[in-house]
C-alpha cells in the first residue's frame, strides 16, 4: 500500500512538473509571438575573418548585416589583416573577452584555431563557422560551400573547355581545408572521368596575386603543353590572369578561378579567365547570424546528427555554388 502511494505521489509530481514546464514554454513562445523574432540593439554578434580587407568578405558581411536588420541586433566585423593564424587567434581571444552574444568565424587553419574556438564555447558564447571549417572544434555548425563538389564542377568545366584532353595544373593554398577539398575534388574527377587529361602540377599561390602570377608563368615555361589551370581562390585567379595577359598569344591558357570579385568578373568579360565558381556567400553571412541568434536565445530544437548525437543545429549547411562564364557574367556584378 505504501509503495502504491509512493508511485502515485511520483506520478502526480511528474505531471505537475510537466504542466509547469508547458506553461513556461507557452509563456516564452507567447513572448516571441507578441514581439516577433526580434532581439535587442545591445545584443552584439561578431564576424571574424582573415585578410579582412579582401573584397570577398563584402558579400557574407552584407548577409550578416541584413540578418541583423531583420532581427534588430548589432553586428561588428573583425579579422586578421594578414594570412596569419596567430593573428586570427588573437582576434578571437579579444572577441571572447568582450562576451558577445555569438561569433561567426571563417577559420584560416582547421587545427590551430580549435583551442580559441573551444574557449568561446566554454565561455557560453555560441560559435558557428562559415566559408572555412575547423571540423575538430566544438563549433555548432559549418555554413559554406561543398568544396569537394566545387572541385568536381571545376574539373567538368575544364574538360568541356579543353575537349576532354590536355595537361592542366592547380594553383591553391595548401594546408587550408576548403582549398584542399577543392583540389581533391578536381584531381579525383580528372583521374576518374577524363583519362586523356593529366594534372602536371599542384602549386602554392600563397593567396597572393604577384606570387600566383609568377607561379603561373613558371608552370607555363616548365610545361609547354599546359592547356588549363584551376585556381582555388580569387586573388590567385587574378594573378594567373595577369600571367596569361603577359604571355599573350604565345601560350593560351584556359583559367577557371573562384569567387566573383570585380577583378575576376572583368577578366571573364574580356576573355582572360574562362569561368569562375561562384559561392553562396550572402547565404553564409545571413544564416550564420540567424543560427547564432537562435542559439543565444535557446530557440533551437535538438535533432539527431550524422554521428547519432543530438545537435541543436545542422552540423553542415551547403550554401550553394554555380559556374559563371562570359554569357552570364553581367548578372554577378554587385548591384
Amino acid at each position: 500500500m505504501k509503495k502504491m502511494l509512493l508511485v502515485y505521489i511520483l506520478l502526480i509530481s511528474a505531471f505537475a512538473l510537466y504542466v509547469l514546464r508547458f506553461e513556461y514554454t507557452s509563456q516564452v513562445n507567447s513572448s516571441w509571438e507578441d514581439r516577433g523574432l526580434r532581439g535587442d540593439i545591445g545584443e552584439t554578434y561578431i564576424m571574424i575573418t582573415f585578410q579582412s580587407g579582401l573584397e570577398y568578405w563584402k558579400s557574407p558581411l552584407k548577409g550578416f548585416e541584413d540578418a541583423a536588420d531583420a532581427l534588430g541586433v548589432t553586428v561588428e566585423y573583425r579579422g586578421a589583416t594578414r594570412y596569419d593564424a596567430k593573428e586570427q587567434t588573437m582576434v578571437i581571444e579579444q572577441a571572447i573577452a568582450r562576451k558577445p552574444a555569438g561569433i561567426a568565424i571563417s577559420a584560416i587553419d582547421p587545427q590551430s584555431l580549435v583551442p580559441a574556438i573551444n574557449k568561446a564555447i566554454d565561455a557560453d558564447i555560441p560559435v558557428v563557422l562559415f566559408d572555412a571549417d575547423a571540423p575538430d572544434s566544438q563549433a555548432y555548425s559549418f555554413l559554406g560551400t561543398d568544396n569537394y563538389k566545387s572541385g568536381v564542377m571545376a574539373a567538368d568545366k575544364m574538360a568541356e573547355l579543353l575537349g576532354r584532353e590536355g595537361e592542366v595544373a592547380v594553383l591553391t593554398l595548401p594546408g587550408q581545408q576548403n582549398h584542399e577539398e577543392r583540389t581533391k575534388g578536381f584531381r579525383d574527377t580528372i583521374k576518374e572521368r577524363y583519362p586523356s587529361m593529366q594534372i602536371v602540377e599542384v602549386a602554392d599561390g600563397h593567396g597572393d596575386a604577384m606570387v600566383s602570377r609568377d607561379e603561373t608563368l613558371r608552370m607555363m615555361k616548365e610545361h609547354p603543353e599546359l592547356a588549363g589551370i584551376f585556381v582555388t581562390e580569387a586573388t590567385g585567379g587574378a594573378g594567373a590572369g595577369e600571367a596569361v595577359q603577359t604571355a599573350g598569344d604565345r601560350h593560351p591558357l584556359q583559367i577557371i578561378s573562384f569567387d566573383t570579385n570585380k577583378t575576376t568578373l572583368d577578366m571573364i568579360k574580356n576573355g582572360t579567365i574562362s569561368a569562375t565558381i561562384a559561392q553562396g556567400t550572402w547565404n553564409m553571412g545571413y544564416w550564420s547570424l540567424q543560427y547564432l541568434f537562435h542559439l543565444h536565445h535557446q530557440l533551437t530544437v535538438p535533432a539527431p546528427s550524422s554521428s547519432g548525437e543530438n545537435a541543436p543545429l545542422p552540423v553542415m549547411v551547403d550554401t550553394g555554388i554555380s559556374v559563371v562564364t562570359r554569357s552570364d557574367v553581367d548578372d554577378y556584378y554587385a548591384k
